[in-house]
């Protein structure tokens, strides 16, 4: 069978990172069994061909009409499938999806029927979102680092804003590379529209997004600057337990040195 990527350079690039990102979340211990998922939106990068490939599934409804998203194009990691599995054999572990012209249903075009993520719902909503304000944004990335998920565990971080100043003080980089900070959403069932709701309205402030007890939803214009975010901040949280299993509260970089940074290098927030 002949693989959608084959003569799409650009297409192959694409799923190339995500394969390497997968990888990456496997590797940090961030993706136990089936857990994480990924979207890419390629909706730029399809040409008459891939628009003209008959459906290898039938029609699936999405849960709600999503407007924004009609005849668009995405990858997505399989449901039940592990990053692990998803790094060496991405087109067999993730699949290429086409949104009907309703936008009320997708149906599954290359390589293989495989069903796509259980967070599909919380996803597209996303992408959804994004295309509707005019984001640049096309990569979703949703994960569990052990440190920034252990830190949702404690209420005193679930304060709005109190994680992030924490973070932003343990390293420099951090508040350079992570300038909208992260978003905390309150504990929500997995896979629902409810969560996702809430996750949209923490990304008109923020670019990471924790989820209470759960894991991290990062969105940028690829795959590869999405992980980037969560691989700064999870240092940050390093930093930050390390010193506290040393016996000391780490001081952090005080709020004029971290102004002097925002200052110097234009920074938001």
């Amino acid at each position: 069978m002949k693989s959608i990527l084959e003569n799409r350079p650009e297409l192959a690039k694409q799923i190339h990172d995500v394969a390497e990102v997968a990888g990456y979340l496997w590797q940090k211990g961030w993706a136990e069994r089936n857990g994480g998922n990924i979207t890419v939106n390629i909706s730029n990068i399809i040409d008459d061909g891939i628009i003209n490939m008959p459906a290898i599934s039938e029609k699936i409804p999405l849960g709600k009409p999503m407007q924004n998203l009609k005849g668009g194009y995405f990858f997505c990691k399989g449901t039940n499938r592990r990053m692990r599995d998803l790094a060496r054999f991405p087109m067999e572990n993730g699949s290429v999806i086409r949104i009907t012209n309703d936008g009320a249903h997708y149906e599954i075009i290359a390589d293989h029927p495989v069903k796509p993520t259980s967070e599909l719902a919380s996803h597209l909503s996303i992408h959804n979102y994004l295309i509707g304000k005019g984001s640049t944004y096309k990569a979703i990335l949703h994960t569990h680092p052990i440190d920034l998920v252990a830190m949702t565990h404690n209420p005193v971080f679930l304060e709005k804003d109190k994680l992030t100043h924490l973070l932003w003080s343990m390293i420099p980089e951090t508040r350079a590379f992570c300038p909208h900070g992260v978003g905390i959403i309150p504990y929500q069932m997995p896979s629902s529209f409810e969560l996702a709701d809430a996750t949209i309205q923490a990304l008109n402030q923020y670019d990471v997004v924790m989820w209470e007890k759960h894991g991290v939803v990062s969105v940028s214009e690829n795959i590869m600057e999405a992980f980037d975010m969560v691989d700064t901040l999870s240092k940050s949280a390093q930093i930050y337990l390390t010193a506290k299993s040393m016996g000391f509260v780490p001081t952090g970089t005080t709020v004029e040195q971290m102004n002097e940074l925002k200052e110097a290098f234009n920074l938001p927030g």
